[in-house]
């Protein structure tokens, strides 16, 4: 795996996809690590540019986060500066690859990546968005990224204190979480139930992932 963070500049493969990892800084209930986001994104991209030969930017761990504000720990940048950076960044990166992929693990910078890239490929830029799709998996500190952090980071996850959160679908929340964020759904910040998660779970998981991302880079050229 070429990491971009390890190299010096003429070690840089300008002839590779560059995938920069997003992810965010945001509590995920009891149990989860406050960088769950960015872990998973950097674990998935890590194991997608060792199979492909991409290169992996250093990841940013913030991004637009407000419907956690109401937890200790959470620290957002908002849409608008979110926006800013990922523009930067691409009009930076261009200078030097062709094709870049970010790798999206907070489905909160979703709308705010897919302006930036639109603009972006408006300005005749190689750019595309990836984020993680679990068929069935739950919102938010469910079993879906507990499995995952089990899986990718073990000594993270405090099992014991893993515990049911609002189990009902996302799209019956939105309304309440747009209005209040999560803790107006959630008192302790979970969307889902994370009993059961287990890492053998999260490695077939990871794996499936990994597998779309690649075929994202492979599209690429």
């Amino acid at each position: 795996m070429a990491s971009l963070g390890d190299q010096v500049w003429h070690e840089v493969d300008t002839s590779a996809v560059l995938l920069v990892p997003l992810g965010a800084t945001e509590q995920h209930g009891p149990h989860l690590p406050l960088d769950t986001d960015a872990v998973i994104a950097n674990a998935i991209a890590a194991r997608a540019a060792a199979e492909t030969g991409a290169t992996l930017a250093p990841g940013l761990a913030y991004g637009a986060s407000g419907e956690h504000a109401d937890f200790p720990g959470t620290l957002s940048i908002g849409a608008e500066a979110l926006r800013h950076v990922l523009v930067e960044l691409v009009r930076s990166a261009s200078l030097t690859w062709l094709r870049i992929i970010f790798v999206n693990g907070h489905g909160g910078n979703h709308p705010t990546l897919t302006s930036a890239v639109e603009q972006m490929v408006d300005e005749g830029h190689d750019v595309a968005p990836w984020w993680p799709s679990v068929p069935g998996g739950d919102a938010h500190a469910g079993r879906t990224e507990t499995s995952l952090m089990l899986a990718i980071a073990p000594d993270t996850v405090r099992v014991e204190l893993a515990e049911p959160g609002n189990t009902a679908a996302l799209t019956e929340l939105l309304p309440q979480m747009q209005a209040g964020g999560v803790s107006a759904v959630s008192a302790n910040g979970v969307l889902g139930d994370p009993r059961g998660a287990s890492a053998e779970e999260g490695e077939a998981l990871l794996a499936e992932l990994v597998a779309s991302l690649v075929a994202a880079i492979e599209a690429r050229g």
